[in-house]
């Protein structure tokens, strides 16, 4: 398998999944800030212009870090990365589609990228102002999926692989404060070598 990354964006999150499996697979860096995602090369290969993508074995395609993240799961059931029965299957597709369509794609790009929502000049403070709402609501609401347990499961799943990108963010581009459980869940992923490894593998350790 191949993984198409851009180092410190959302796809190191599916690249510590596949790290938790322990299969082999590739990288391949995509550099988002230099505009690598327009290139015809990778609009060939994710016309969306966005990572992560995974090239599966068969040299299918695969996008969108939900699809990815249950599709790892489900071929690797052994690793149990997603949790037993329908029930646990929908309230870790819930939370996933909330981390990523919300926090993320509402709230921190707003945040990191308020350029993206307005051509008008002086309108970015406004912008990032209103991300910064809409994280600290998001975080609000996972401090309290999360609660006491270790990670939000129970046990180390898909969804906190989500969960510790914009933990990551928050704490080192965005400075956005975590909720102490949040804080704690973060430190705990850092110390997992599958995410040490990813790190480094991006130069960010």
């Amino acid at each position: 398998m191949k993984l198409f990354y851009s180092p410190g964006a959302c796809s190191i999150g599916i690249q510590i999944l596949l790290r938790e499996i322990g299969k082999p697979f590739e990288l391949v860096k995509t550099d988002l800030h230099k505009g690598a995602q327009h290139t015809p090369e990778f609009l060939a290969v994710n016309p969306k212009a966005k990572v992560p993508v995974l090239q599966r074995d068969d040299a299918s395609i695969l996008t969108e870090f939900p699809a990815i993240a249950i599709y790892l799961a489900r071929t690797n059931p052994d690793k149990n990365l997603l949790p037993s029965g329908l029930e646990g299957e929908v309230r870790t597709l819930e939370l996933l589609d909330y981390m990523v369509a919300t926090i993320h794609m509402r709230g921190f790009a707003r945040l990191m990228r308020p350029g993206m929502f307005s051509t008008t000049p002086g309108d970015e403070d406004k912008i990032r102002q209103t991300g910064r709402e809409i994280v600290l609501h998001g975080f609000a609401n996972l401090q309290t999926a999360l609660g006491g347990k270790p990670y939000l499961f129970g046990d180390f799943s898909i969804a906190d692989a989500a969960l510790f990108y914009l933990e990551f963010w928050a704490r080192n581009r965005a400075q956005v404060p975590l909720p102490a459980n949040l804080d704690a869940h973060l430190d705990r992923m850092l110390a997992r070598p599958g995410v040490q490894s990813s790190l480094a593998a991006e130069g960010l350790a």
